[in-house]
């Protein structure tokens, strides 16, 4: 048998079904973790050792965070394989958005071609929430070379038995050489080193003539005297160095020298949209802050924190170049 409802009833039930639809969705949805994130202390995890450009992003940003939340933050380092032994450790932490992982282009990107197998799936193990420009990264060379511009360079070099360090193989320093190489049919032996003091160390002394690293690393090299910077990559000048031109200026068209090596925060893939939605906003909103911007300033990084949108684009654009490049150097994979 159908039980018709009473009118009363009707009326009742349908202005109770309004009233509920008239709630704003966060309100209904106030249980969700989501909703409630974040009640307990964020943990970061950082790839690479304390003292770094990306250790002192990760400190910095992770500050901010917690000014705006309330919560601790608290800052781990987990080094070694290139951030990969930190990536495996990230990737089975819950998606909840208390474990997150600062990282860089090399985890993300590079290592896909650097190593025969990861313990990590770049592309499905993480939710990318912000990126971060690490840097330009000037081409400097030693006072004794008697150039100003890279075609001053490429004859010096056509001339002269002449060695460019690189912070190690597969790194962005090694790519430019042999793009340097290739472009002005050059013979330029990359000299690898393990990490970028003791590159530039030996281009201060002259021990080699050239090096391409970060501002904050090659300053002392600069502000010495015994080094001038002669290119800087990407299509936008360097606000530290206004007066060299980019490597595009200069006629070197490689699209190597127009992609931008990143430092990107991120987290284990199946985090809730919102959480991430959040995080990205309070990222972008820090790196407009007075102690960010002149932590920037210190280390000649033009750009601060984009959202996790930007960060798409530029992994979606920008991947498959730096694949493409690692694989023209013909590298065994370790």
């Amino acid at each position: 048998m159908i039980v018709r409802p009473s009118r009363r009833e009707v009326l009742r039930f349908g202005s109770a079904a309004a009233a509920a639809a008239a709630l704003p969705a966060p309100a209904i949805a106030q249980g969700s973790p989501a909703a409630n994130w974040p009640n307990k202390p964020i943990r970061i995890i950082v790839g690479f050792p304390a003292g770094g450009l990306t250790d002192s992003f990760a400190r910095a940003y992770g500050e901010f965070i917690s000014q705006k939340t309330g919560q601790p933050v608290t800052v781990e380092n987990k080094t070694g394989a290139s951030g990969a032994i930190a990536a495996e450790q990230v990737k089975s932490a819950a998606p909840d958005g208390y474990t997150l992982m600062w990282t860089i282009s090399t985890t993300m990107i590079m290592n896909k071609v650097l190593f025969k197998k990861l313990p990590y799936d770049p592309d499905k193990d993480f939710v990318l929430i912000s990126w971060m420009s690490a840097g330009h990264l000037p081409f400097i060379v030693h006072k004794s070379v008697p150039a100003t511009n890279l075609a001053e360079f490429a004859a010096y070099a056509r001339a002269n038995k002449t060695s460019v360090g690189t912070y190690g193989a597969g790194s962005y320093s090694h790519i430019a050489v042999e793009e340097l190489n290739k472009h002005f049919g050059l013979k330029m032996e990359a000299v690898h080193y393990r990490g970028e003091a003791p590159m530039w160390i030996d281009v201060g002394s002259g021990a080699i003539q050239a090096g391409s690293g970060s501002y904050a690393a090659a300053s002392g090299v600069l502000q010495s005297g015994n080094g001038r910077a002669i290119a800087v990559p990407t299509r936008e000048r360097m606000r530290k160095l206004p007066n060299v031109a980019t490597f595009y200026e200069q006629g070197v068209t490689s699209k190597a020298f127009q992609i931008q090596g990143f430092i990107g925060l991120v987290g284990p893939a199946g985090i809730p949209t919102p959480i991430v939605e959040k995080l990205s906003a309070m990222m972008v909103e820090g790196g407009k802050s007075e102690r960010i911007q002149k932590m920037l300033d210190t280390f000649g990084v033009d750009v601060p924190a984009q959202d996790h949108k930007f960060f798409q684009k530029i992994i979606t654009e920008e991947g498959p170049i730096w694949i493409d490049l690692l694989k023209a150097l013909n590298l065994e994979p370790q």
